[in-house]
């Protein structure tokens, strides 16, 4: 099959002022599958904090970053990575020395389970999203990465509903903080009235429930509750203020842990989230405290897992600190 990478789209888009930062982001309409890459032009620090029982990862650790790949595809979606590194390692003349050598971190969704083919984002795909990155556009929603990711299918895959990938934007002074996600999990979305807004929709009522009154009546039921396989969300968290390896450390795991609000289960056995946080290391004067960093940078992963599906469910909408276009 000759696949054909598709590397531009439109709205909904995230619109947002962060020079040190390109996204790029190119599909498989055949798959349909795709892989979205963070590039930092200038290079970054990073942290990483991984949760759940099933990750799927690449160069998964903390420290210096050209770029990060998410993909879809499960473990066979890493290959985008190596298409980004080789993609980086041309642009940069093929150049050997230990400085040149391009540091790709990677990590992928398991989205076989909604599409009915094997095809999955390949070399090609991640050097054809390096070639389209750009600077402040971001789309929202069944792209990239995302492009064949669900939500809320805790113990039915009947009841996930389609999602995708999400972003929220913010500065404060000099300070530029945005944060992204790909939204596979299988928990549902929670909005900040605490109602489930997607996932968890039963075909029969049209209603959403949590999962855990959907376990309940299970038990009651006697039927088996049985978790659904193949989870996954993958974030980045990025900001120019210059901060410590141990300030990001806790940065990721701050944020990490307050996804929880927004998605419900987390972090389970059949999850396999990670995080990403970076610093492009350009800004030091008018700091703002790394704790307070974080509460603004888990108000914008809500807002950003918030927009991660369709722009027409307005009840929805991020709602806080995030500017959403």
């Amino acid at each position: 099959m000759q696949l054909t990478p598709t590397t531009e789209f439109g709205e909904p888009l995230l619109r947002f002022d962060f020079p040190g930062l390109q996204i790029g982001v190119a599909e498989y309409e055949a798959g349909a599958t795709g892989c979205t890459v963070f590039y930092f032009p200038q290079g970054g620090m990073a942290a990483v904090d991984i949760r759940g029982g099933s990750p799927g990862t690449l160069m998964a650790g903390d420290g210096w970053v050209d770029a990060i790949c998410y993909a879809g595809g499960s473990l066979y979606g890493l290959e985008a990575a190596t298409g980004v590194a080789a993609e980086l390692f041309a642009q940069r003349n093929y150049g050997t020395h230990w400085y040149e050598i391009a540091v790709v971190r990677g990590a992928i969704i398991f989205d076989f389970s909604a599409r009915p083919n094997a095809i999955y984002p390949d070399k090609a795909l991640g050097q054809a999203a390096l070639r389209a990155a750009k600077a402040g556009i971001f789309p929202l929603g069944a792209r990239g990465a995302g492009r064949s990711a669900t939500v809320g299918k805790a113990f039915d895959f009947s009841q996930a509903e389609s999602a995708g990938q999400g972003g929220a934007f913010r500065q404060i002074g000099a300070i530029k903080l945005a944060v992204f996600t790909v939204v596979n999990a299988l928990g549902a979305i929670v909005n900040r009235q605490g109602q489930v807004v997607r996932g968890q929709l039963n075909p029969a009522t049209g209603l959403r429930i949590p999962a855990a009154e959907d376990l309940e009546e299970r038990i009651r039921l006697q039927t088996e509750a049985r978790t659904t396989k193949g989870n996954t969300t993958l974030t980045v968290v990025v900001t120019n203020q210059k901060l410590e390896l141990k300030q990001l450390t806790q940065l990721a795991r701050q944020v990490h842990s307050s996804m929880g609000r927004a998605i419900q289960p987390f972090h389970t056995l059949d999850d396999g989230d990670v995080l990403y946080a970076v610093t492009t290391n350009e800004v030091e004067a008018h700091r703002i405290e790394t704790t307070a960093l974080g509460v603004v940078a888990s108000e914008l992963a809500w807002d950003a897992i918030l927009s991660c599906f369709a722009s027409n469910h307005a009840e929805c909408l991020p709602q806080s600190v995030g500017h959403r276009v």
